[in-house]
């Protein structure tokens, strides 16, 4: 029979799937970023060479995630555009599940979720497995490759004082890194889109853009309710903010 989860049971019981993994794991999720734990579990999987699968809607993970997939030799990743549903199971058991597969849901959302097992649930099981199957058939195969996380250092020429010199630059990022002023995780610095997509997504079921959030964009300092979506840097820092990202 199926077992109702609340948040900190789906939390628990998604460890104990994971680690309880024999054959083959698959993880269903929009959005990810991934605790301690769940990455140790993983590894663990990795080094038996089990047969990981995690299937995600958007290619835009943390740079510290994005490297640590990539060093997992037997995951393997999907990108599905259209995703909605959080789904995890392995070889006996499985969770359905609003929870992403997400640190910040993990530990402040009210999620709830059922756990059924092969055994005592098998059509559900194995209906559950059925479509899992059909999303890893669909979905477009990616390979995660290893971000740098520091700009390489550069040696040009400059005339100082009458004479030229080797002097060191730094080669300018693509993206200036900012934070999710909801949740304090890095992502690319935007004024227009100060959230990660988590956050972004818990705000837009009410879509208050003066909400009171934790963080501010630029500095990733508490905020301790100071920024908003309309303002998500901190008037001490809008000075600062200006002259280096050109606002």
């Amino acid at each position: 029979m199926a077992t109702f989860l609340t948040t900190a049971g789906i939390s628990y019981h998604l460890e104990e799937l994971i680690k309880g993994t024999n054959e083959r794991l698959i993880l269903i999720s929009p959005y990810l970023q991934f605790n301690k734990r769940i990455k140790e579990n993983i590894e663990n999987l990795n080094n038996k060479k089990r047969d990981i699968r995690i299937i995600f809607r958007e290619d835009n993970l943390q740079i510290e995630d994005n490297n640590w997939l990539a060093s997992q030799f037997s995951l393997r990743t999907s990108i599905c555009k259209s995703l909605h549903a959080k789904c995890y199971l392995n070889e006996n058991e499985a969770i359905i599940t609003s929870m992403n597969l997400y640190e910040f849901s993990q530990l402040n959302n009210d999620e709830m979720g059922i756990h059924f097992t092969k055994t005592r649930d098998p059509e559900l099981y194995n209906s559950a497995l059925k479509d899992a199957e059909r999303l890893l058939t669909n979905s477009e195969k990616i390979s995660v490759t290893v971000k740098k996380i520091n700009a390489e250092p550069l040696l040009k020429r400059e005339v100082l004082k009458g004479r030229e010199v080797n002097a060191l630059v730094t080669k300018p990022t693509t993206q200036p890194k900012g934070f999710c002023i909801r949740t304090g995780v890095s992502i690319s610095f935007n004024v227009e889109k100060p959230m990660c997509n988590e956050a972004y997504a818990s705000w837009n079921k009410f879509g208050d853009g003066n909400y009171p959030e934790k963080f501010c964009h630029f500095s990733g300092g508490p905020s301790h309710g100071e920024t908003c979506l309309n303002r998500p840097i901190l008037k001490q820092n809008w000075k600062k903010a200006k002259e280096i990202h050109g606002l």
